[in-house]
C-alpha cells in the first residue's frame, strides 16, 4: 500500500506541477504560448481561459477533501489534454507535441488510478451511508 501511496503522489506532483506552469503561462501569454495558439487555430483569448482552469484543476487535486471536485478536475484535464493532442495532430505540428500531450493524459489516468480512498469521489462535503458501504437499519431483511 505504500509504493501505491507514492505513485500517487509522484504522479500527482508531476501533473500538478505541469498544471501550475502551463495555467501560468497561458495566463501570462508567455512567449511562445500565442504562437502555438495561432498555429493550432485558436484566438488568443482561449490562452486565459485555458490557463485558469488549469491553475484551478492543480488547486482542486492538491487540496484535502472535495473528492467530487477531484473527479471533475481529472476530467478536465484529461479532456483538455487529449483536446490537446488531437488540436497538434489536425494542425500538422511536429509530433513531439502530440506524443508529450498524451503522456499528459496517462500521467492523468495513472494519478486518478492510483488516488487514496479519501480522495475518491462521494459527496461533495461528506460520506453518507450510501459512499461508506452501510445498510440502512429499514432495508436490512
Amino acid at each position: 500500500m505504500k509504493a501505491r501511496a507514492i505513485g500517487y503522489w509522484i504522479t500527482t506532483a508531476l501533473l500538478c506541477f505541469a498544471l501550475i506552469g502551463g495555467g501560468a503561462a497561458n495566463v501570462a501569454h508567455a512567449w511562445g504560448t500565442l504562437e502555438v495558439m495561432r498555429r493550432l487555430g485558436y484566438p488568443p483569448y482561449i490562452l486565459t481561459i485555458l490557463g485558469v482552469w488549469k491553475l484551478l484543476g492543480a488547486i482542486a487535486l492538491l487540496a484535502p477533501g472535495f473528492p467530487r471536485l477531484k473527479e471533475w478536475a481529472y476530467a478536465g484535464v484529461f479532456f483538455e489534454m487529449t483536446g490537446a493532442a488531437a488540436s497538434h495532430a489536425l494542425a500538422g505540428t511536429p509530433a513531439w507535441n502530440i506524443w508529450v500531450t498524451l503522456g499528459f493524459s496517462l500521467l492523468t489516468l495513472v494519478s486518478w488510478a492510483l488516488r487514496p480512498p479519501g480522495r475518491i469521489e462521494g459527496t461533495l462535503f461528506s460520506r453518507g451511508p450510501e459512499r461508506t458501504g452501510a445498510v440502512p437499519e429499514r432495508t436490512r431483511a
